[in-house]
């Protein structure tokens, strides 16, 4: 059985260590052995129980200052790098990097001849030229590249030994998840899970908040409760009585089971969703959501199906979309309908044997 040495930079709860958790366990479960290399403190923590998986921790955390930040990765890359070789002699090893950060250790493995596989969740082509930079080191070293879906594919230069594996959920976590289209109408409440990040949409989901005083609104951010209140201070954010805002949580199943749709408001001219974790989560709850209208997420997405598609800029086409869903009974029970559907077609099982395939 193959030997796999996993990297990957920040171990949190946002949505590419989830996913990482979900193919590792997978592994884990089929015999894989697996060196997990990453930071301590976030959802990959979870995996410590396998008897057939070592962990090896360091403290990350980013700054403020993108200085700091930078200088905490090179810190990082270059530790990783090092470490690496201590799989020198190992054979029938394979490095499967996640995300593009984990630069280090990806030359390394290549200079070792080791086989190197990316399993790549950014769209690096919109973020800047520092993530074109580690795009372009991706497409010279891995041996396959592992793609979310056909548009984040799309950008690479490169397209031999690309192949596109969909992100899944855990069975636990869909487990979990209690779809009833006619509680969740009742409920009325809208649900947005997100970053601090200006680009995510957090001011317009408030502002939407102040619009439609009627509906409740709860919004989860992946971040400590002190960096949000310092983003409230320092934004001049006027937190409505209808809205309520949670620091970043370990578990957000009860969010989905109690919400009545979920909101994705990524704005398109900064920032492309290569993939929709939470609007998987959301359809896997029974629960219509309103996504942006390109990307990965917005292929999971038909408009007027599962949901709808409308740029965030839109907001007054938002605000009348929220308002509809949860005001015309049949209407939200036949987008309920449809996105529990669809999100069966995104299983567990099937991305554990895509990614296999490639390792």
């Amino acid at each position: 059985m193959k030997h796999i040495v996993c990297f990957h930079l920040f171990n949190d709860y946002s949505g590419s260590p989830k996913v990482l958790r979900v193919v590792l366990e997978g592994l884990l479960k089929r015999g894989y052995t697996i060196d997990l290399v990453t930071s301590r403190g976030g959802v990959l923590d979870e995996l410590r129980s396998y008897p057939n998986l070592r962990m090896h921790g360091y403290s990350y955390h980013f700054s403020n200052r993108a200085a700091v930040t930078m200088l905490r990765y090179c810190a990082v890359q270059l530790y990783t790098f090092v470490l690496a070789f201590r799989w020198l002699l190992s054979r029938n090893t394979t490095f499967y990097i996640n995300t593009l950060l984990p630069a280090g250790p990806a030359l390394a493995g290549r200079l070792m001849g080791k086989r190197v596989v990316y399993h790549y969740h950014e769209n690096a082509f919109v973020k800047g030229a520092f993530y074109s930079t580690l795009a372009a080191v991706m497409q010279r070293l891995a041996h396959r590249i592992v793609c979310v879906s056909g548009y984040q594919g799309s950008f690479l230069k490169r397209q031999d030994k690309v192949t596109v594996v969909p992100n899944a959920l855990t069975a636990d976590f869909v487990s979990r998840l209690k779809p009833d289209p006619e509680a969740a109408f009742g409920r009325k409440t809208v649900l947005m899970l997100g970053s601090l990040k200006e680009y995510k949409g957090t001011k317009e989901f408030i502002e939407l908040s102040q619009r439609l005083p009627k509906y409740k609104f709860e919004l989860v951010v992946n971040d400590t409760e002190e960096n949000l209140t310092r983003f409230i201070a320092e934004q001049h954010v006027a937190v409505p009585e209808n809205l309520t805002v949670y620091p970043r949580q370990s578990d957000v199943a009860p969010f989905y089971n109690r919400a009545s749709v979920v909101l994705n408001l990524s704005n398109k001219r900064d920032i492309v969703e290569t993939f929709g974790l939470t609007a998987l989560e959301a359809m896997s709850a029974g629960l219509p959501v309103i996504v942006p209208t390109v990307g990965g997420i917005a292929e999971m997405v038909t408009d007027g199906v599962e949901g709808y598609k409308i740029d965030v800029a839109e907001l007054d086409a938002i605000e009348r979309r929220i308002d509809s869903m949860l005001t015309d009974r049949a209407t939200y029970a036949a987008l309920a309908a449809n996105a529990l559907s669809a999100s069966a077609g995104y299983s567990a099982g099937a991305m554990v044997d895509g990614i296999a395939a490639e390792l």
